[in-house]
């Protein structure tokens, strides 16, 4: 009977084969791409020539290659190729698959077990794995597209080299593309231009290109067709986004670095390619506005009254017109002076407050609404800052054991450049009047 998780079963010559299981390649040389990985002087390569196959994970987009390149390691190592998906698999299954793979080593032979979307198993089912790769019953190879600094235990992580694969680049994607030509024997009816855009609709997927390919060649046309007939046959691929993974975090970090970069023109980019992939605005709309505070801060005040004003504006006209105003709030964000000096003060400030404890005020600015806490010394010696000079009395208000800290340090852009002056009037100010002591 065959292995239930064993996917190595012969198809019938005669039994229609997608394009992409064809051109599947037989040898790790004849993989497309992923050269920081498979190039000569990298690791799966100086892994090989060594002789020293570790567990792997493999972690990248789909479609470029980590089934592929984990079923021709089993080739490469005369190891046992077994696929299972976390997604279909649950303890059970998990059991038998060791347990045949323990079988297997007493006969002399190991196990290359791949485990599809890993980061689907809990923790608990994690660990399972561990005993049986530090007894040698298996080599895992583990692929996934979420960040396996997040999703991955710790424990598997530490007995697992991390492999990043990355989405393929238009120029293997046309390698991939004349490969397939050559499988079917035909060119594909397009020009130029139209062959690019098939290209780009694959999104750097190589199995959705040929799936795109195998249904051009499909088509009975008697002329190339250009890039408009192409778009009218074909629909775009949708650009891979998870709202609550990777692609999430790694846009929203692109747009506010952008933003702080002032760069309009990449902040209205990646602002749009959030919107493209069907982010919230309304989260976006916040994380502006805190682009807004923590980025520009007092070099223009107004910054965070746009930012509210664009979320409110959307709010009241709805998408898709609202989006205009949070696109106009980003590009004023963009072009804005630019000052952390807030932000780093109010930081600044929460570790002093963290390190200070339960200090209290000094007993000069505290009221004394009782004839006991007048007796204690409450608001004796507080100077009336109104009836001083210059309407500053230089008083200290920190704790009486805190010695005065710097938190706020304006920067020399924007109104910013104008409340610099106003800090420098108050420190000579303070200065003056503590000569006068």
């Amino acid at each position: 009977m065959a292995d239930l998780f064993d996917n190595g079963a012969a198809v019938p010559d005669s039994a229609h084969r997608p394009l992409a299981d064809r051109l599947r390649p037989k040898a790790l040389a004849e993989v497309i791409g992923q050269q920081k990985v498979l190039g000569p002087e990298a690791p799966l390569t100086v892994m090989l020539a060594s002789g020293a196959l570790s567990s792997l994970i493999f972690w990248g987009p789909p479609g470029v290659g980590k089934t592929t390149i984990a079923r021709l390691l089993a080739d490469e190592t005369d190891l046992h190729f077994v696929q299972i998906s976390a997604i279909f698999s649950g303890v059970p299954e998990l059991r038998r698959v060791f347990e045949a793979a323990k079988i297997r080593r007493q006969n002399g032979q190991g196990t290359l077990l791949f485990v599809d979307e890993i980061h689907r198993f809990n923790k608990a089912q994690q660990d399972g794995f561990l005993p049986h790769m530090e007894d040698g019953t298996i080599l895992l190879v583990g692929a996934t597209t979420e960040n396996p600094s997040f999703e991955l235990n710790a424990a598997v992580m530490s007995r697992a080299q991390v492999l990043v694969l990355e989405r393929l680049p238009l120029s293997d994607l046309e390698k991939l593309a004349q490969r397939a030509e050559k499988e079917l024997d035909k060119a594909l009816p397009l020009d130029g231009p139209a062959r690019e855009a098939l290209l780009e609709m694959a999104d750097g997927d190589g199995r959705a290109l040929l799936n795109l390919i195998e249904q051009v060649a499909a088509w009975k046309v008697d002329a190339k067709l250009d890039k408009t007939a192409l778009s009218t046959r074909l629909m775009r691929r949708a650009a891979q986004y998870d709202k609550g993974g990777d692609a999430h975090y790694n846009l929203i970090s692109a747009l506010h670095k952008s933003v702080r970069g002032s760069d309009p023109d990449a902040s209205l980019y990646w602002f749009a390619r959030m919107l493209e992939g069907g982010e919230d605005p309304r989260y976006l709309a916040r994380r502006i506005t805190r682009m807004a505070v923590e980025d520009i801060g007092l070099a223009d005040p107004q910054a965070q009254a746009v930012c509210l004003q664009s979320w409110e504006t959307f709010e009241r006209l709805g998408s898709p017109e609202g989006e205009l105003a949070l696109a106009q709030a980003v590009t004023y964000l963009a072009l804005a002076p630019k000052s952390n000096a807030a932000y780093v003060a109010y930081k600044g400030a929460r570790r002093a407050a963290k390190e200070t404890g339960s200090e209290p005020p000094p007993k000069h600015i505290l009221n004394a609404p009782t004839k006991l806490m007048k007796d204690q010394g409450y608001g004796t010696g507080y100077a009336y800052d109104h009836d001083a000079e210059d309407g500053f009395s230089g008083q200290d208000y920190f704790p009486e054991t805190m010695k005065r800290p710097v938190l706020y340090s304006p920067v020399e852009r924007g109104f910013e450049r104008e409340l610099k002056k106003r800090l420098d009037y108050f420190t000579k100010l303070r200065l003056k009047r503590d000569d006068q002591k």
